[in-house]
């Protein structure tokens, strides 16, 4: 056994230290200088007997959780449009969350111009809690309205092809700051086939108890840090049971965005910013 001396334990010891700095400063800033830029672009298809014919691949682009103002800026999100377009969507949502504090936010009045350039023959929008935050309620509705996004607020739309074949696109309030309503949202809808926003996805257990067959949220960001066999480290109210991905409550299907921006800590890791597509089939 080879003997071990003061200075050889010291020696060891000290360069192990530094090894764990090193890694510690390394991981810092690929969490907050590399991955918070690393964008994915998730597409999937969804297939269900209600889907009319009329509605097979349309494509409906999901953007989320930009929070505007914190590490997100408008460099950013003009970014985002580009790779949105590039897509060609028919649909496009945002579930949320567009500026991290709305009275804090001094360049408001420049966000309408760039949300404008997004193209697609429907655009829709609802309330996150951020969005409600600060008093920004009515700023944020102007700003997705003037860029010609469709507010829905416990409402829904119907959209309807000439062969009559239709869909139905509902939107509720935030859970944590608005008032959400499923029941209003769906009012005066039949057996069509339906999609819900909702920015908090764990409401996903009480809409599961009524006719609805895909629910889109945002709001963890994934848990923005996890941790190797372990997960998320912390997420929000509203969205601790479901932070991100797919998961299928009786007949609803729930899909969690894992947003575009940061909100509290500057930082993501293991837990990439997002686009989703989704391509409707009829089963």
């Amino acid at each position: 056994m080879k003997k071990i001396t003061r200075r050889s334990f010291l020696k060891t010891g000290a360069g192990s230290l530094l090894s764990l700095a090193g890694a510690g400063l390394g991981g810092r800033y690929y969490a907050e200088s590399v991955e918070p830029y690393l964008l994915e672009t998730n597409l999937f298809k969804i297939f269900h007997p209600l889907i009319p014919e009329g509605f097979n691949g349309l494509r409906i682009v999901q953007f989320s959780d930009t929070h505007l103002g914190f590490q997100f800026e408008l460099k950013d999100l003009k970014a985002i449009i580009d790779e949105i377009n590039k897509i060609q969507p028919h649909l496009i949502f945002f579930t949320g969350d567009l500026m991290d504090a709305p009275d804090q936010y001094k360049n408001s009045s420049e966000i309408i111009p760039v949300l404008s350039k997004l193209k697609a023959k429907g655009k829709y929008s609802i309330y996150g809690n951020h969005d409600h935050g600060g008093y920004g309620t009515d700023v944020y509705r102007n700003i997705m309205e003037g860029s010609g996004f469709t507010m829905l607020r416990n409402e829904h739309e119907k959209l309807v092809l000439p062969t009559s074949d239709k869909i139905i696109i509902a939107g509720i309030d935030d859970a944590m700051l608005g008032k959400p309503d499923i029941a209003a949202a769906l009012k005066g809808t039949g057996n069509e086939y339906k999609i819900i926003l909702s920015h908090a996805p764990d409401l996903a257990d009480e809409i599961s108890s009524y006719d609805i067959h895909l629910q889109l949220s945002g709001h963890s960001h994934g848990g923005q840090v996890q941790l190797p066999f372990y997960g998320a480290l912390v997420t929000p109210p509203f969205g601790k049971k479901y932070p991100e991905g797919f998961y299928d409550i009786r007949s609803l299907k729930l899909y969690v965005n894992r947003g575009l921006g940061t909100t509290r800590l500057p930082y993501r890791f293991l837990s990439r910013p997002e686009i989703s597509i989704f391509e409707l089939h009829n089963a």
